[in-house]
């Protein structure tokens, strides 16, 4: 058990004792710490219920508290709160336990859950681009870290593998393909033809019906058709599995929406017969009079055409999952604007009798310098292959000067880690629901809240025990001993790594990882500063290599479950 669930805990039966509703013990770290290390808010909320004084609530908590061999001070501080100092011997004792865990002190949840983590999801015939940045690398972040915390997960891509788009593929591939375009960028020819069929409809409105006939092919199972739908969808997971491979990002399933469609014209007409859906100006809609947002928003589920919709498919999907999985939570990690359509499937979903915890992972935009959606100057999405490459050659450069001395594969490898960090590390940074201007130079900047920031914190602790090892000087782990401030603030700070990454999980915000990693670093350069490790003797200079030691675990572990990776060098 943490520190902080310890105090938790002893607060509890303190409350219990006094007849106070033990669940108000709520301890967390102190906001100042010229006041203590943690502290609580559990009188003042007591004190509302109560219709007491909070500060006569706290002195009467105090009272029932026993800490003496846990805090050195405990103090009420304000209009309330009750502020706990803790023992450095203690700390020493935790900060000891974390230590020997090979799990850095994170203790895993007592009851695990089935969570599918639904993200990425690229469109085949098309290259991924920088919209699909966040989606991708908030969904992985995500999925290491309930995993890391002992929760069963399922990672599921759920690609656009089907739709109108294929009609002017399909159309394209059989009159203007480029075989050896095709075979040396495919990506790039299949949206050449998507893009000249579109132009040559314009131009010849009668080709719309021609290439509308090829969509109906193959939805009719047309085998010419079905070929070529299955070639363009292998080019292009080909493709992504390229990017994927560069991001370390894996999944455990990866069915596209086409998987689904023989699913679709039943499910429709049973929720007919459930009298779930009805028909509404001859389309198929599902209604929700009982809902005050969405009883003006009915979801749509088949057109009057009689072509189906994302919904539907989103709702033959959730079928299956419920079925395959059995899951008690199914996140949906894709763009702020898609909110309704999931208030939508969620409220569908619910009328079909599905109890599955429904979350929508919501983010914002990637913006460019001026603001405005990031494009390229010929106003096209940025793709990401691209932008990756560039983050590794611009990481490239920065590592050539400052590692002259290192082979080109050294370089090259230190470039990739530190690059695609970079760019991870910016995106889950950020608020996930708030927009943010992608920079370079902030990114890419080994001070602040960065990924090479942190990176290097990592690497310059691992070149401390290279020195040591030169010098003869043993770096086996001994029990550490706090005795000085700057000791303290950094071991105090490890000892919230478990606590934070079940905070993260509470409302699926990596960006709360971010900071704590943050501030370990910088707390560990603060020590750094102040606490001579290797010029210092004995065992206070072991104790502090210990110490620095832990603390580069939990920067590796800690950026491990963002997707990022840590050099020994840079």
């Amino acid at each position: 058990m943490s520190l902080q669930a310890e105090l938790q805990q002893r607060v509890a039966a303190a409350l219990c004792s006094v007849g106070i509703e033990e669940s108000l013990a709520v301890v967390t770290p102190a906001t100042d710490t010229r006041f203590g290390d943690f502290q609580t808010n559990a009188a003042m909320v007591a004190a509302k219920v109560l219709k007491k004084n909070p500060r006569e609530v706290a002195a009467e908590i105090l009272a029932h508290l026993k800490l003496e061999d846990l805090c050195q001070t405990t103090t009420i501080a304000g209009a309330g709160f009750i502020n706990f100092k803790v023992l450095d011997i203690a700390i020493s004792c935790e900060v000891n336990r974390v230590r020997e865990d090979a799990r850095n002190g994170v203790v895993q949840v007592e009851k695990p859950k089935t969570i599918i983590i639904d993200f990425s999801s690229p469109n085949v015939a098309k290259p991924m681009h920088v919209g699909h940045i966040r989606s991708t690398i908030l969904g992985d972040s995500l999925a290491r870290i309930a995993r890391h915390l002992g929760h069963r997960v399922i990672t599921d891509n759920h690609i656009g593998d089907w739709g109108t788009q294929f009609g002017k593929v399909i159309y394209g591939w059989k009159h203007l393909l480029n075989e050896e375009a095709l075979e040396q960028t495919p990506i790039a020819e299949l949206v050449r033809l998507y893009r000249e069929v579109n132009e040559l409809e314009e131009k010849d409105p009668a080709l719309k019906e021609t290439v509308r006939h090829e969509l109906v092919k193959l939805q009719r199972g047309d085998a010419e058709n079905l070929g070529i739908w299955k070639q363009a969808v292998a080019l292009s997971w080909k493709e992504f599995e390229r990017l994927y491979g560069l991001l370390d990002i894996t999944f455990d399933e990866r069915l596209g929406e086409s998987f689904y469609n023989d699913a679709l014209g039943p499910l429709v007409d049973r929720l007919l017969e459930e009298k779930i859906a009805e028909i509404s100006q001859g389309a198929v809609c599902i209604f929700f009079p009982g809902s005050p947002e969405l009883q003006e928003k009915p979801c749509l589920i088949r057109k009057g055409d009689g072509g189906f919709l994302y919904a539907t498919t989103d709702l033959a999907t959730l079928e299956y999952r419920e079925m395959r999985w059995k899951p008690d939570a199914i996140w949906y990690v894709t763009g702020a604007p898609q909110q309704l359509h999931f208030e939508q499937v969620f409220a569908s979903g619910r009328r079909m009798g599905v109890v599955t915890d429904l979350r929508h992972i919501a983010f914002g935009s990637i913006l460019g310098e001026d603001r405005k959606m990031m494009k390229t100057r010929s106003g096209e999405n940025v793709e990401l292959g691209g932008l990756l490459n560039e983050a590794i050659e611009r990481a490239l450069a920065v590592v050539e000067e400052k590692n002259a001395e290192l082979s080109r594969g050294e370089q090259e490898e230190i470039a990739r880690i530190i690059g695609l960090g970079a760019v991870k590390y910016a995106d889950l940074m950020q608020h996930r629901l708030t927009d943010y201007v992608f920079s370079w130079e902030k990114m890419l900047s080994f001070q602040g809240n960065t990924a090479p920031y942190l990176q290097n914190a990592y690497v310059r602790i691992r070149s401390i025990f290279r020195k040591a090892e030169a010098e003869g000087i043993s770096v086996e782990a001994v029990p550490i001993v706090i005795a000085d401030a700057a000791e303290r603030a950094l071991a105090l700070q490890i000892l919230q790594f478990g606590e934070v990454l079940h905070t993260v999980l509470e409302d699926q915000r990596p960006n709360l990882l971010c900071l704590y990693l943050y501030e370990l670093a910088d707390r560990f350069h603060r020590f750094y500063e102040a606490c001579p490790i290797l010029k210092s003797e004995g065992g206070v200079r072991s104790s502090r290599l210990t110490l620095a030691g832990v603390t580069a675990e939990v920067l590796k572990t800690g950026l491990s479950l963002l997707g990022i990776g840590v050099p020994e060098r840079m």
